[in-house]
């Protein structure tokens, strides 16, 4: 793959961060993602405690002197961000995905100790917000993207953004093969964030049901549910969504409705949903939420990572 600003920001042989993915990113794939030419990046959520974050960051950078990244939710759902940006600073990770809020601090506390920071944006308008306080380049998440997805198509935003800015531009959302990237790489990305695909990968920890479903089921299969973390998230179908249904819940409701309430609402409503997400991604029951994007229409079986690189690439 040709150079673009991504490889030359973070110095990678390939423009593609394995995207950062709640509960299944884990240390054995971001390593294993690392020696095949690309990098990613982990959510600090994946992690209870701020000592095994820590012991996570290490992990790493004992198999490896390759980048990678933390993906920070830096809103009031997340009580453990302070805490979690800190740990960045002190283990100068070598970039920061900034998602769901302003991304203020960490710009300021990271810049000093060199760690880049990309920041995610659904829109243009957010997109100004962050590249005037400071951001190493601008993620934007398209409508096809895996988990919390934006509203405006991939392509379409991707051209948005690079008539604005001069910073990278990194394309999230329905990649699978390599004829994808080469499409946003011709659009104006300087990179893309994969993420789905990456599921159905033999070291990846989740269920083999999981797995499986990314198989079985295509892209008409996936649906947009209020019901888990408080924002729309994609998830698959199944027999079970179909029965309870995709729309807000009665929490979500009274979060709607209530403003004074809603900052413990939405606390709440992320602290269940992560519950529900993490039982769903490593145990079979019939209640199964799996989270994944359209981009599964190109799964057609698990394989090694590495596998799943040299096609990307």
């Amino acid at each position: 793959m040709s150079k673009t600003k991504l490889t030359e920001l973070l110095d990678i042989e390939h423009p593609i961060i394995m995207a950062p993915m709640f509960l299944v990113s884990d240390t054995g794939m971001i390593i294993e993602a690392l020696k095949s030419g690309i990098t990613a990046a982990f959510p600090a959520l994946n992690y209870r405690t701020d000592e095994e974050f820590r012991s996570a960051i290490d992990e790493i950078r004992n198999a490896t002197d390759k980048p990678f990244g933390v993906n920070l939710i830096v809103n009031k759902s997340n009580p453990k961000y302070p805490q979690q940006l800190i740990t960045c600073v002190d283990k100068k990770v070598d970039f920061i995905i900034t998602s769901l809020g302003s991304p203020r601090e960490v710009i300021e506390k990271s810049k000093p100790v060199g760690i880049k920071v990309f920041c995610d944006v659904t829109n243009v308008q957010y997109a100004k917000k962050v590249a005037e306080l400071g951001a190493d380049a601008i993620i934007g998440v398209g409508a096809e993207a895996g988990g919390h997805a934006g509203n405006i198509k991939i392509k379409d935003l991707i051209s948005q953004l690079k008539a604005e800015f001069d910073i990278p531009i990194i394309s999230a959302g329905g990649v699978a093969t390599k004829s994808q990237i080469d499409e946003m790489i011709e659009a104006g990305a300087d990179g893309v964030s994969v993420g789905t695909v990456f599921i159905a990968a033999q070291e990846c920890g989740v269920s083999d049901e999981y797995k499986q479903a990314l198989v079985d089921y295509g892209a008409k299969d996936v649906v947009r549910t209020s019901n888990l973390s408080g924002s729309p998230l994609t998830v698959i179908n199944t027999p079970y969504v179909q029965e309870i249904g995709t729309e807000p819940s009665f929490l979500m409701r009274m979060m709607i409705k209530h403003k004074k309430l809603r900052k413990i609402l939405k606390m709440v409503i992320a602290v269940q949903g992560m519950n529900k997400i993490k039982k769903s991604a490593f145990s079979a029951s019939y209640k199964t939420y799996f989270v994944a994007g359209p981009s599964i229409e190109h799964i057609y079986k698990v394989r090694p990572l590495k596998e799943i690189v040299e096609d990307l690439v």
